[in-house]
C-alpha cells in the first residue's frame, strides 16, 4: 500500500506525538472524571483527542492516489524562525528572564514585540501595519485580560509602574 499523501502522513504522526506527550504529561496530575475534573483532565483528554485525530489523518494518508503524491515541500525557514522567535520574545518580555537579569516589560511591550517580530515572517512586511495591529491587540488584550478577567500580571514596564 503506497502513500497517497506524505503531508497527511507526517501531520498525523506529529499529532500523535504531541497528543501522546500531552496525555503522558497529564498523568502526573489528578485526572478525575467528567463530573469532577482534576487539573490533569483537560490536557489528558486533549492529548487523547489529538492521538485519535492523528491516527485518522495518518490512516487517510494511505487512501488511493498517485504513489508519493502530495509531497512535502521545502521548509519555510523564514516564517518558522520569526514565528517561534516572536513567541519566545513575548514570553521574555512579559515576565522577564531573572536568571539573565532581564526585568519584566509587561503585557503591552510584549504584544508589540510579538506582533512586530511575527510580522517579518512574511515577505514585504511593513512596520506601520504591524504597529497598528499591535496597538489594536494590546488595547483589546488589556481590556479582556486585565479589566474584564482581572488577571494579575505586569502590564507596563517596571520603570513606568512606580
Amino acid at each position: 500500500m503506497a502513500l497517497a499523501s506524505q503531508k497527511d502522513f507526517v501531520s498525523g504522526l506529529m499529532f500523535m506525538v504531541v497528543g501522546g506527550g500531552f496525555a503522558w504529561g497529564a498523568i502526573d496530575y489528578e485526572i478525575g472524571e467528567a463530573a469532577r475534573m482534576g487539573p490533569g483532565y483537560f490536557p489528558f483528554m486533549l492529548g487523547l483527542l489529538l492521538v485519535i485525530l492523528g491516527a485518522l489523518v495518518t490512516f487517510n494518508a494511505f487512501k488511493t492516489g498517485a504513489p508519493g503524491g502530495d509531497r512535502i515541500g521545502h521548509i519555510a525557514w523564514r516564517p518558522l524562525v520569526f514565528i517561534l522567535g516572536a513567541n519566545l520574545l513575548f514570553g521574555a518580555l512579559l515576565v522577564g528572564i531573572p536568571s539573565l537579569g532581564i526585568p519584566a516589560f509587561g503585557l503591552i511591550v510584549a504584544i508589540f514585540g510579538l506582533v512586530v517580530m511575527a510580522g517579518y515572517a512574511r515577505e514585504g512586511a511593513k512596520l506601520k501595519e504591524s504597529l497598528i495591529l499591535a496597538a489594536l491587540l494590546a488595547a483589546g488584550s488589556y481590556l479582556a485580560f486585565v479589566k474584564l478577567l482581572n488577571l494579575q500580571f505586569p502590564v507596563l514596564p517596571w520603570f513606568l509602574t512606580n
